[in-house]
């Protein structure tokens, strides 16, 4: 097979426009020796070998650059003119040798804990290394967070173009973010039968991988995925399925700030910012670990719950917090806790008595009267309060001497007068012994309350932007997982298979961290690529012209026209 040099250049074009090579060689600096294969060339063959192949491994890389690239292409990437003769082996090993030592430089520049993988540690001596990649070390931490900032300016890249091309007019800033298993093709820790003694993995940091709906976990990596997500259906909401932003790690750690490390980037594309729709991995996380700091970004949380997390959930300033949603002190108790104790089937498929409630509780939660400040505090109204009332209260109008309206016609044959009409709305039931004035809950006697992000402590991870379960919800919640399960497996399909450790086969942390950015950068790629021709079809037919060049040909750098276009300046 020969690759056509439009290909190696639109990689090389890619590459280039994510930048990562300027921080790559200004950490390599200048160091002895000879200067080797330029890593630039072995990242481009891996991305077009991913292409091609659906597979991040070295050999089969390797065997791309060796014998597959035209002149003009070995010429652009800085390799040997002279393809390498294949019957000759020590010429293909010397030459595989180049090409592995040269990816080996990159990841032993970004590796806080260099060892020798071919062979399996000691497990205290493995724990010992592994600390490095959680501890609070500044070169560590350094290293880390180097390794990331490749890892995202390799995934934005194609989300860079399309938003230049202007393929993401229609995305309203909702996301879903989720978790998938990456195995890795590596034996899990074990003890020697022989000497009883604990040997770790060769993949030190990784670990077991449960998944929703699967009996057997995973060994290997957790992958926190960003999805661009669409909850409506209207027409100007058509934009590419891309992934919006990657992190590798182990299992079940650090789940919340993953999901930050993801969203961050986005504040500098000036994309916007609506709901992060998540499951109940994220709903667990602490506060200050996920909840907050998402909505500091300006996304509101469409969240799920667990059986013990449903229902009346605790309160704050005297209001109800029922679902996630701050409700009136005197909502009844059997719309309150019309979800208490629930199982997952129940709440999958509600029954006519369950959705009746759930519409029911409605008029009870708190209005929004003023949108969260710098410090995150909104102010919330009493759903009796305003000119416009959701309720009836007779303790509102005794507490602020609000006279009843007298009784207007209306026509019954309008339904919006009809739903604003007093009588219409339910009456909120107060005690027959009320309390004093001075001792009744501070939004009755206030009309609104300021609600500040700490107010709630821990509770404040629950709190979300939608009624749980409301049609607004399940029309925001699922139209934005089905887009996220969608990539997670469109990247473990056929062409391209994420999930599959055989196509990852170098061990390391830092090695399968590159390697799947590279898998998800090309799916990226291969996505809008898709997109574009299915949205944006050729006007002129495909000539002789527009077929890429032969070998034979001057190739100047320049894509062919019709077959891809050059990206624009984000």
């Amino acid at each position: 097979m020969q690759v056509p040099d439009a290909v190696v250049d639109h990689y090389a074009r890619l590459l280039d426009a994510s930048g990562i090579m300027t921080l790559i060689n200004a950490e390599l600096g200048r160091r002895p020796g000879p200067a080797g294969l330029p890593i630039r060339a072995v990242l481009i063959c891996l991305l077009v070998c991913i292409h091609y192949t659906g597979k991040a491994t070295l050999s089969e890389a390797w065997r791309l650059t060796a014998f597959s690239l035209t002149a003009t292409a070995r010429d652009h990437l800085e390799l040997e003119a002279d393809p390498v003769d294949a019957d000759d082996p020590h010429a293909c090993l010397a030459s595989s040798r180049r090409f592995y030592r040269a990816f080996d430089r990159l990841t032993s520049l970004l590796d806080p804990a260099r060892h020798d993988r071919r062979a399996r540690l000691p497990q205290p001596d493995a724990d010992q290394l592994a600390t490095t990649w959680e501890d609070t070390d500044p070169e560590h931490t350094r290293l880390r967070d180097l390794l990331q900032r490749l890892v995202t300016a390799l995934v934005l890249t194609p989300v860079k173009w399309a938003k230049g091309r202007g393929y993401l007019a229609g995305f309203q800033g909702d996301v879903g973010i989720d978790t998938t298993a990456v195995p890795v093709f590596a034996r899990p820790p074990r003890i020697r039968r022989s000497t009883g003694e604990a040997v770790a993995s060769t993949e030190i940091t990784a670990g077991w991988h449960h998944s929703a709906g699967k009996t057997e976990p995973e060994f290997g990596y957790s992958a926190t995925l960003t999805v661009a997500a669409r909850t409506t259906t209207a027409a100007t909401a058509t934009f590419p399925q891309l992934a919006l932003g990657l992190v590798l790690d182990t299992p079940h750690k650090r789940i919340g700030q993953n999901a930050l490390a993801t969203l961050h980037p986005l504040t500098g594309l000036n994309l916007p910012a609506r709901f992060a729709v998540v499951d109940r991995a994220y709903t667990d996380q602490q506060s200050d670990h996920f909840a907050r700091p998402v909505r500091a970004l300006g996304y509101k949380l469409a969240l799920d719950y667990k059986l013990l997390n449903r229902g009346v959930q605790g309160s704050v300033h005297d209001t109800l917090l029922v679902d996630g949603t701050l409700a009136c002190p005197l909502m009844p108790d059997r719309l309150a806790h019309a979800t208490t104790g629930l199982d997952d089937d129940a709440i999958r498929a509600p029954s006519e008595e369950l959705a009746t409630a759930i519409a029911a509780r409605e008029p009870y939660f708190l209005q929004l009267k003023q949108s969260p400040n710098t410090s995150g505090a909104v102010r919330l109204q009493c759903p009796a309060a305003g000119t416009s009332p959701s309720v009836n209260c007779a303790r509102f109008d005794r507490l602020h001497q609000r006279e009843p309206g007298r009784a207007a016609a209306v026509d019954l044959s309008d339904a919006r007068r009809r739903a604003a009409h007093p009588s219409a709305k339910p009456r909120v039931l107060a005690p027959l012994l009320d309390l004093p004035a001075d001792q009744q809950p501070k939004i009755c006697r206030q009309q609104s309350i300021t609600l500040h992000p700490a107010d709630l402590a821990h509770l404040d991870k629950l709190r979300q932007g939608l009624p749980y379960l409301s049609p607004t919800w399940k029309r925001t919640y699922g139209s934005a997982k089905a887009p996220t399960e969608g990539l997670n497996g469109r990247l473990k399909g056929f062409a391209l298979d994420l999930g599959e450790p055989k196509n990852r086969l170098a061990h390391g942390r830092v090695v399968q961290t590159i390697l799947a950015a590279l898998i998800v950068t090309v799916a990226n790629d291969d996505f809008l690529d898709q997109w574009r021709h299915i949205h944006e079809p050729q006007d002129e037919p495909v000539t002789l012209a527009d077929t890429p060049p032969t070998p034979a040909e001057p190739f100047d750098g320049t894509p062919p026209a019709g077959q891809s276009r050059p990206p624009p300046t984000p």
